[in-house]
């Protein structure tokens, strides 16, 4: 009786998967409209920075998001960076923050 058996493979090797090894971008590559974000980490807003926008919305009750946004984005000291998504999503959350404040009086006193 005749066995047949496969030859044994090589282990894949990880270099293809470490993008430390990949090719560097040279002078040569195309232009791309496409801009890397103005930040690479984001800010954890507290309850306070959040009443503090849910307060500017309150007092300027004709302003758009739009408005808020480049507002908070363009303070000299403390600007509170995020973006028009994250404020339209908060704005549907606003009476289950304004709650969780009234209940937890000590939630604004800790980080």
């Amino acid at each position: 009786m005749l066995e047949l058996k496969c030859k044994p493979c090589d282990k894949p090797t990880t270099d293809s998967a470490c993008p430390e090894k990949w090719p560097k971008a040279t002078a040569n590559t195309p232009k791309t409209p496409a801009q890397p974000p103005m930040t690479s980490s984001h800010k954890i807003f507290t309850l306070s920075n959040w009443l503090s926008i849910y307060a500017y919305i309150l007092s300027h009750p004709r302003a758009n998001q739009a408005s808020i946004f480049q507002h908070f984005c363009s303070l000299q000291k403390g600007a509170l960076i995020f973006d028009q998504s994250t404020l339209s999503h908060k704005f549907q959350e606003w009476p289950k923050v304004q709650a969780y404040a009234n209940d937890t009086p000590n939630a604004l006193s800790s980080k």
